[in-house]
């Protein structure tokens, strides 16, 4: 097998991951622009820092890896960024405060993904010497600090955003037959 062939598969999981992760950063700095007055402010500019850093880390990675960046997969990430915005959440000219929920959801999601590719990385230490198992650990470290901090956010707005089945009686809609 040629070394082209034998490392094919693994550049296209990582620029995979950096589709993900360009799209991710842009989630998690708009969030951070969008509640730049809440409580949440300064931990979701934290947060939207953390993750372009991670991206930056994983395009450094592949340079050193000599993976080529796929730029136009980039330009995939950010489309699919702004294509999200467009999800249909119960109002049509405001933004919505389910639209909290599901933006909490989709970085954690991102953040899983994340934490998997620092993980699958890990395991290639041993037979490639261009990967640091300690810069690893670290990433997969700030992965899982992250996805805490995501978890802490979710429940907070899912007891805000979702009603109790108290308010879902009192509702102006009857209950299915």
């Amino acid at each position: 097998m040629s070394p082209s062939t034998a490392t094919r598969p693994l550049a296209v999981y990582l620029n995979d991951h950096l589709t993900g992760a360009v799209a991710g950063a842009a989630l998690a700095r708009r969030m951070a622009d969008t509640h730049r007055r809440s409580g949440l402010a300064d931990g979701m500019r934290e947060l939207a820092r953390d993750i372009a850093q991670d991206r930056d880390e994983l395009v450094r990675i592949m340079t050193r890896l000599g993976v080529p960046v796929r730029r136009y997969r980039t330009w995939l990430g950010l489309a699919a960024e702004r294509a999200g915005r467009l999800k249909p959440n119960g109002t049509l000219l405001r933004r919505a405060p389910l639209s909290d929920l599901i933006e909490l959801e989709t970085l954690r999601t991102g953040v899983e993904g994340k934490a998997a590719l620092w993980r699958a990385l890990r395991t290639l230490t041993e037979r490639e010497p261009r990967l640091e198992t300690q810069e690893l650990e670290r990433l997969s470290e700030r992965a899982r600090n992250q996805a805490r901090t995501l978890n802490s956010w979710h429940r907070a707005v899912s007891s805000r955003v979702l009603p109790d089945k108290a308010a879902d009686a009192e509702g102006d809609t009857p209950p299915p037959r």
